[in-house]
């Protein structure tokens, strides 16, 4: 009776201290993360006003002045004598590995895949 007794004590003691010891814990992260919000609005405050000092007036309408566009890139390098290119077999394999998740159907990979062929 008396070892009963013991064991049923013992878990009452651990029990209360378990729950005290949680709303202590939950106490001091609600105190740090009011602090922390509070030290984030001041970070925030500081910053805008400090950009809104650095920020220069808006400029007056001006006229755009329109330039020449700019010269067409130079055409593709013609492919390697292999007859396909490191760039094409990338997207290939990125292809395939669409294809192997589900996320393309085998029409999609075909049709994807003959695009990347020119075929």
């Amino acid at each position: 009776m008396g070892l009963l007794r013991g064991m049923a004590r013992t878990a009452v003691v651990a029990g209360t201290a378990t729950a005290v010891s949680g709303r202590v814990q939950r106490r001091q992260a609600n105190k740090f993360a009011e602090k922390d919000a509070a030290t984030a609005a001041k970070q925030q405050e500081a910053y805008d006003a400090q950009m809104a000092q650095q920020q220069p007036p808006p400029p007056a309408y001006q006229e755009p002045v329109y330039q020449q566009p700019p010269p067409p890139p130079p055409a593709a390098a013609p492919a390697p004598a292999g007859g396909i290119t490191d760039d094409a077999i990338q997207q290939l394999k990125e292809l395939g590995a669409l294809k192997e998740q589900g996320i393309l159907t085998e029409e999609e990979f075909v049709a994807q895949k003959a695009k990347i062929l020119g075929t």
